[in-house]
């Protein structure tokens, strides 16, 4: 089922313009899938859709064309100042805000990463869940984000002032 709803989705993507995750629930419950937003999120993740311009200020999802043009070292920087929001930690937890919509970019982003500190992201639509392992090195993965943000933290902010 997985893999038939993963084929269905390329071609979804392929022939529409699917901006959300709810467009993309609702043109595979039109093909008869019957999906959840957790799903969906997962699938999107699994599939590494990425989110490409299409004017206006408007994205739609698209298939990455190879996964180490996606994820080059300028474009994850360009995608976490673009998109992330914010960030913050409480004890091994990590929880990244993004732009609506961009949550499964930047998550997969860090997926590919393979940074040490984290054993699992969670994407939402805006949110993302990081656990980090051990405890202390959430502190390490907040300020890897910071700088990918291109965002100083407050305390040198403040120094700086």
């Amino acid at each position: 089922m997985k893999n038939l709803r993963h084929a269905m989705i390329k071609e979804i993507i392929a022939q529409e313009i699917i901006e959300t995750q709810e467009d993309l629930a609702d043109a595979l419950r039109a093909h008869d899938i019957q999906v959840t937003q957790a799903t969906v999120s997962r699938d999107i993740k699994e599939l590494m859709l990425i989110k490409i311009p299409i004017g206006d200020g408007r994205y739609r999802y698209a298939s990455p064309t190879k996964e180490s043009v996606i994820f080059t070292p300028d474009r994850v920087k360009r995608l976490f100042e673009d998109t992330v929001t914010s960030v913050d930690m409480s004890e091994n937890i990590v929880v990244v805000k993004t732009l609506p919509g961009s949550a499964n970019t930047v998550a997969a982003a860090l997926d590919h990463a393979d940074w040490s500190e984290i054993i699992g992201t969670v994407a939402g639509d805006d949110n993302i869940l990081v656990v980090a392992k051990p405890k202390t090195a959430a502190k390490t993965v907040v300020a890897r984000i910071r700088e990918l943000m291109n965002d100083t933290p407050a305390t040198q902010r403040k120094s700086q002032e």
